[in-house]
C-alpha cells in the first residue's frame, strides 16, 4: 500500500517544487458561512490530506471527524486521498494545512536549495513498524541472512541503504543479495513469486499475509539498528498555515489526538468506524490491523504524537553521513511538538 506514495514522495523534483512554491498558501483555515449574523459560529475549514486510500494508519482522523471532536474544535475537516503528486507537495505549495507524510520525505523536501516549507507536528504511530518480511522456509531468521537471497527493491537509494545498513551490521555482506526491482502489486503474490524478502509496514501487509495463511518471519529495521525506529508516519503542516493560524493547528491536533487515543482504547468500534468510511477495505483485514496498531500508536508514551527529539535528529545525522543529503540538519529541523495538547 505504501510502496507508490513512498517512491513518490522520496523522489519530489526539485524544479517542479521551486516553480510550485510561488502558490499561496490556498484555503488553509477558511471559515465557512464567514460574514453571516445571527446564526451559531460558523465552522473552520480544514483539509487533511492522506498518503493513500484510506486505512489503519488513518483512523485517529476518522475517529475524530465520526465522534464529533472536530466539530466540538469549531472545525469542519475534509479529509481527502493525495491528489497527482504527492500529499507533501501539496502541502508544501499551500493547496491544504495539513497530510500524512514520512520522515524521509519531508527529509528530501527540507534538503533542497529551497527547503518545502513544512513540519512534522505529530508522530502517527510511536515507533517505526516496518522491516523486512519474508516465508520462513527461506530461513532468513537475522539480517546476515539476506545473503545470497532475491529482495524487492523499489530502487530508492535511501532504502536500499537501510537495507544495507542492517545487514552490515549483523555482520552480512549487503553486495551478496540479489536486488530485484518489485513491481508486484501485493506483497502477498511478491512473496509467492518473485522475491525471497520484502519490505513491508508490520501493520498492514504483514497482517494481511498472516490473514491469508502465509508462514512467515518478521525482522523489524529498528532491531538490526536504533537509528532506524525513525517516525513513519507523521502528520505534516504548512508553514505559513502554522504562522498564520497557530490556534487552528494546535484545535486540529487537540481533536485528532483524542481520535488517536480513542483507537489505541477501542480498536474494535474504531475499527467499524473507519470502515464506515472506507467499507472496500475489507473488514477482516481492517479489525485485524486495527488491533495490531492500538498498541502502536502510544507505545509506551503517555500521550499521543510526541516525537522524540534526539530520535528524530539521529536519522536525520544518519541519512547526511550516508550521503543521502547534502545540507547537515539543524537540531529539530523539519518537526515541533507545540501544537499537541500535551504541549500546553
Amino acid at each position: 500500500m505504501k510502496r507508490m506514495f513512498k517512491k513518490t514522495a522520496v523522489q519530489v523534483s526539485a524544479v517542479l517544487l521551486a516553480a510550485s512554491l510561488m502558490a499561496g498558501c490556498g484555503q488553509a483555515g477558511q471559515p465557512a458561512d464567514a460574514g453571516k449574523t445571527g446564526e451559531p459560529a460558523a465552522l473552520e475549514k480544514v483539509t487533511m490530506v492522506l498518503d493513500w486510500t484510506p486505512n489503519t494508519n488513518h483512523t485517529g482522523l476518522y475517529v475524530a471527524q465520526e465522534k464529533g471532536y472536530y466539530k466540538e474544535a469549531g472545525l469542519e475537516v475534509e479529509i481527502i486521498q493525495p491528489p497527482e503528486g504527492d500529499a507533501l507537495l501539496f502541502v508544501g505549495t499551500g493547496k491544504a494545512p495539513f497530510c500524512i507524510s514520512f520522515q524521509e520525505a519531508i527529509a528530501a523536501g527540507l534538503d533542497l536549495e529551497e527547503p518545502m516549507p513544512v513540519t512534522a507536528v505529530a508522530a502517527v504511530v510511536n515507533h517505526n513498524t516496518s522491516g523486512i518480511l519474508s516465508l520462513k522456509e527461506k530461513n532468513i531468521t537475522r539480517f546476515k541472512d539476506m545473503e545470497g537471497k532475491s529482495y524487492g527493491t523499489w530502487d530508492i537509494p535511501v532504502y536500499d541503504e537501510i537495507l544495507k545498513d542492517v545487514v552490515t551490521a549483523d555482520g552480512g555482506d549487503f553486495s551478496k543479495i540479489k536486488m530485484v526491482t518489485n513491481n508486484a502489486t501485493d506483497t502477498v503474490t511478491a512473496l509467492q513469486t518473485d522475491f525471497d524478502a520484502v519490505w513491508v509496514f508490520y501493520g498492514w501487509d504483514g497482517i494481511i499475509s498472516k490473514l491469508k495463511g502465509l508462514d512467515t518471519h518478521y525482522l523489524p529495521f529498528a532491531d538490526g539498528n536504533p537509528v532506524m525506529d525513525y517516525y513513519t508516519p507523521v502528520i505534516a503542516a504548512n508553514n505559513q498555515f502554522l504562522a498564520e493560524h497557530p490556534e487552528t493547528a494546535r484545535k486540529f491536533m487537540e481533536a485528532t489526538a483524542k481520535g488517536y487515543e480513542f483507537a489505541a482504547a477501542d480498536p474494535e468500534e474504531a475499527a467499524q468506524i473507519l470502515l464506515k468510511a472506507a467499507p472496500e477495505i475489507g473488514e477482516e483485514v481492517v479489525k485485524a490491523s486495527q488491533e495490531y496498531l492500538s498498541a502502536q500508536y502510544m507505545a509506551e508514551a503517555p500521550v499521543w504524537g510526541v516525537i522524540d527529539q534526539a530520535r528524530w535528529d539521529n536519522f536525520f545525522s544518519w541519512m547526511y553521513d550516508k550521503g543521502l543529503l547534502k545540507h547537515k540538519m539543524e537540531p529539530a529541523a523539519g518537526m515541533d511538538n507545540q501544537y499537541l495538547p500535551s504541549a500546553k
